[in-house]
């Protein structure tokens, strides 16, 4: 049996998903007519205390409208140099909107309020890009889902409003912050003009994102998700997969924390391993030593062990809801024979 550790976006939907999926309630969504997306983009924007939702076909494509948004071209966006709208979008901000990225040197995928201030450039010297919007990552893809400290957050939305900037949050994988950190919704939806939410990664379904902010910002969203193909039709059996997962995969996020914990406890104490970065969530990303890896990689591809390589000996195990203890045992019996 393969066990999947690539990702958790490689997870399909669990059989009571799949009913609640064909059970669902269908319309034209370009006409505003399927019910079930209607319900689903009341409810998050309702969670984050939004005043407007729209669902999307993908992440990216949230973001990527959400950028738009928020500036015109030949603007400038603050963001870390690890984030997924830089490194992992096809080049989309600059594609599409037209902006440059200011990439800040943060640690893990974070950076502070001082160093968003130090980078806002200067609105009356024309020679630079207009700084508008400061973009954050929650949790952070590259950084091992490391989660923000919400303090740092609020310092940031303070300097965004002084400046008359936007904040925006990727927050494809805000579900597990929001468990491991015990915060809520209303907190990041009063911090942030517009968030991004992944539903197909912690939360198992086939597809989706979702964008909330309020009415003024997101006036122009329907029109931007149709000029980048986002136009969907009976989309609600997409939609009801989002329902039932919110309603019973949020609290289960807790479990594939664990498990990546526990995987990186025990790729501490493997000689092949030089360094495991520190786990928040369900993300593992581990350090090799050179002459080792090859043995390591090899081992776990005879035993059906996926992983993802990142380059330089650095490889990623990402837990999910597929991810059963049984095949936390394989793992860790495969690790500990080499």
């Amino acid at each position: 049996m393969i066990i999947d550790l690539r990702s958790d976006t490689v997870t399909k939907p669990t059989p009571k998903m799949l009913e609640a999926m064909m059970q669902a309630k269908v319309g034209d969504d370009v006409y505003d007519e399927d019910e079930t997306v209607n319900a689903l983009e009341e409810k998050i924007a309702n969670l984050f205390g939004k005043e407007k939702a729209l669902f999307f076909p993908s992440g990216t494509m949230a973001n990527q409208t959400a950028i738009k948004l928020h500036t015109n071209p030949g603007d400038q966006v603050i963001c870390d140099k690890y984030a997924h709208i830089f490194n992992y979008e096809g080049g989309g901000a600059s594609f599409n909107s037209g902006v440059s990225c200011n990439l800040l040197d943060g640690n893990r995928g974070m950076f502070t309020a001082e160093q968003v201030e130090e980078a806002i450039n200067p609105p009356d010297f024309y020679h630079s890009p207009l700084t508008r919007l400061v973009e954050i990552e929650n949790t952070t893809n590259k950084g091992g889902g490391a989660c923000w400290d919400f303090d740092e957050i609020l310092k940031i939305k303070s300097l965004c409003k002084t400046h008359n900037l936007g904040f925006h949050l990727d927050g494809a994988r805000l579900w597990n912050a929001l468990v491991a950190k015990n915060e809520t919704t209303e907190q990041y939806g009063k911090a942030f003009d517009t968030i991004s939410v992944c539903l197909s990664k912690g939360l198992g379904c086939p597809i989706g994102s979702v964008l909330v902010g309020d009415e003024a910002i997101m006036e122009n969203a329907i029109r931007i998700r149709k000029i980048l193909g986002g136009g969907m039709r009976q989309v609600g059996y997409l939609a009801a997969a989002g329902i039932y997962a919110l309603d019973n995969h949020l609290n289960r996020l807790e479990e594939d924390h664990k498990k990546a914990k526990y995987l990186g406890e025990l790729l501490k104490q493997s000689d092949c391993v030089k360094n495991v970065e520190p786990v928040e969530t369900n993300i593992v990303i581990f350090e090799l030593f050179k002459d080792k890896s090859e043995k390591l990689l090899k081992s776990l591809s005879e035993h059906q062990i996926l992983i993802t390589n990142m380059g330089n000996n650095k490889l990623r195990m990402v837990t999910h809801l597929h991810i059963t203890d049984q095949q936390i045992d394989k793992v860790e019996k495969v690790i500990k024979s080499i």
